[in-house]
This record gives C-alpha cells, sequence and structure tokens, in this order.
C-alpha cells in the first residue's frame, strides 16, 4: 500500500471530520477579522461537526452543534443590524457582572447537562458536559461580541484537545490546537479594535 492510497483511505473514512475541520478553521478566522461572511461558514461546520460527535458517541459535542447552529444564527443577525447600523462590526465590553453570570451559567449547565449525559451512556459525560456548558457561554458572548469570548475558548479549547486526543479525533485535535491560536489571535485584534475606539 502506497503513501497515497493511505492517504486517500483516511480521507475516504473522515471525509465528515476534514469538511468540519475546513470550514471551521476559515470560519474562526474570518470571526477573528470581523467579517459577517464569518457565520455562513461556521453554519456549515456545526452541520458537520454535529454528525463526527454524534458517530463519536460524544452526545454532549452534538448536542452543542444544534445550539452552535441557533446561535450562529442570531449571531449573523445580530452583526448583520449592527453593520447596517453602524458600518462594522462593534466589539461591546463585557462587565463584572456579565463574566460572573456566564461562569456561574457554565457551571449550572455543566452539572445538568452532565448528570444527563451519564443517563445516556455519552462518552466522558462530565467533561464533556463541562466543556459543551462554557463553549455556550463562550458563543453568546461571541454573538453579543463580547472581546472575552476569546479568553473563554482559549481556556475550553485547551481542554477539548485532550479529550480529542484521548478519544482517537487526531484532526480534530489538531484543528482545536490551530482554534487556540486564532482565538488569541482574535483577542488581539478585538482588543486593537476596542482600543481604537477609545
Amino acid at each position: 500500500m502506497t503513501i497515497w492510497t493511505t492517504i486517500a483511505n483516511y480521507l475516504s473514512a473522515n471525509w465528515l471530520e476534514m469538511a468540519g475541520f475546513l470550514t471551521t478553521l476559515v470560519g474562526i478566522w474570518l470571526t477573528t477579522r470581523r467579517l459577517l461572511i464569518c457565520w455562513p461558514m461556521v453554519l456549515a461546520a456545526d452541520f458537520f461537526y454535529l454528525a463526527v460527535f454524534y458517530r463519536a458517541r460524544l452526545f454532549s459535542d452534538a448536542l452543542l452543534q444544534v445550539f452552535f447552529v441557533v446561535f450562529t444564527l442570531y449571531g449573523w443577525w445580530h452583526w448583520w443590524r449592527g453593520v447596517r447600523q453602524e458600518g462594522e462590526v462593534r466589539v461591546v465590553p463585557l462587565s463584572a457582572r456579565g463574566w460572573a453570570a456566564g461562569l456561574a451559567a457554565g457551571a449550572a449547565g455543566a452539572v445538568l447537562l452532565g448528570w444527563l449525559m451519564v443517563r445516556v451512556g455519552a462518552a466522558l459525560p462530565h467533561l464533556d458536559a463541562a466543556l459543551t456548558s462554557y463553549s455556550l457561554v463562550a458563543s453568546w458572548w461571541q454573538a453579543r461580541k463580547h472581546t472575552a469570548n476569546w479568553w473563554l475558548w482559549i481556556a475550553v479549547n485547551l481542554v477539548y484537545i485532550g479529550e480529542y486526543l484521548y478519544k482517537d479525533l487526531f484532526v480534530t485535535a489538531v484543528l482545536y490546537l490551530l482554534l487556540v491560536i486564532l482565538a488569541v489571535m482574535g483577542l488581539v485584534d478585538w482588543r486593537r479594535a476596542t482600543a481604537a475606539k477609545v
């Protein structure tokens, strides 16, 4: 068997994960640049990874993709409305109260979803539930244009890397490493955009 046959076989068997990898990477890069076109790309990634995670029995992650579809549609609409009114995507600061509320909501969601995932026989039920819950918080903050979303994505994605390595989702683990780098880039760009308005 040649290297090309091995690569072709891998791509054939893992095309959904590869499609999710590419659309996620491009979508998040566009998000770091605050470009409205990020949302349709992210929407495609949501659907690809819904199928990938369901197959891997990471049910919290699969459920997360359903919520991502909702947040993606909301974010698309919210950013579009902002661009129409202000001519650009403007970053909005997050108050200390907003931070506390988001982190508390993430913790509560982790407990409730973890309890449910144990009952349905999910792989890594508590870890996956916590990551899912905090990903929802980060998604909400991102849709609302809060720079804080990037801090939370950095933390969550670092833990996701270990989870995906454990589940033999190597392409997705590499993706999440790249997402950490993109989140750092997003944080820098969005903070620069905030400072420019001061």
